[in-house]
């Protein structure tokens, strides 16, 4: 997974008075011009589900709670977990050019589907993610996904009632807490540095790094892991 330096980023916290280049046109949009600090913020903004919530929960901290959930699936870390962390960070980038309707679980029309394609495929590319997820790692991010979706309907007022899928999905462990937007963007640029960096710049992944600061309870996923068995090496066996 290597990092194109080329990309608009500044070390996690350190938004500095430096202008942002927020998403526009995803017509014209190109790798090099992702600002991926922009890009938390503007996730952290965006509420999930179109607003339909009771509480305000945002895009950029399901992102965070998806790609810790997969990591820790994946103990030890290495670089396909790691690239499954991410892919999961990034999975609703779309949004932020293309508002709600860019959302996976939304139906779109063939516009809304090329351009998704489009600005996912340049969001990976500034990422350093070289290709899209492999057949067993996107299986895996959908599973985690409905799992997530399940664990709000559980955890945040109205929730339940705009669960997708006829599909009973258990929910994670961990508890679904909302968020203020300007911590839910810094734990997403924290996260997205973590996972980004070249493996040779990185220090080894500390077991309880993660549980410093969390949108959610620090719970083991026990219970999913004995369900997924081994992630990213066949991916899950029960995922639609």
């Amino acid at each position: 997974m290597n990092a194109r330096r080329s990309a608009h980023t500044l070390p996690a916290g350190g938004a500095g008075d430096r202008p942002l280049e927020w998403p526009g046109d995803p017509e014209s949009l190109t790798p090099e011009a992702v600002d991926f600090e922009a890009l938390g913020h503007v996730l952290a903004n965006t509420c999930r589900r179109g607003g339909r919530l009771r509480r305000f929960h945002s895009v950029a901290a399901h992102a965070v709670t998806m790609s810790e959930a997969i990591e820790d699936l994946g103990r030890p870390v290495g670089r396909a977990v790691r690239e499954a962390a991410l892919h999961a960070l990034l999975i609703e980038a779309s949004v932020a050019w293309l508002g709600p309707d860019a959302a996976p679980s939304r139906r779109k029309t063939e516009r809304m589907r090329r351009l998704g394609v489009k600005v996912d495929r340049a969001v990976r590319e500034a990422a350093g993610l070289g290709s899209d997820p492999t057949p067993e790692a996107a299986e895996l991010l959908r599973f985690i996904a409905r799992m997530a979706e399940a664990a709000e309907a559980r955890d945040l007022p109205g929730a339940s009632e705009d669960v997708s899928g006829d599909v009973a999905f258990p929910p994670l462990d961990r508890r679904i807490r909302p968020l203020e937007p300007a911590r839910a963007a810094r734990l997403w640029l924290e996260r997205f540095h973590d996972l980004r960096g070249p493996q040779e710049d990185r220090e080894p992944v500390k077991e309880n790094a993660a549980a410093q600061e969390k949108p959610h309870d620090a719970n083991e996923q026990a219970t999913t892991e004995a369900q997924l068995g081994s992630p990213l090496a066949g991916g899950s066996r029960d995922a639609a």
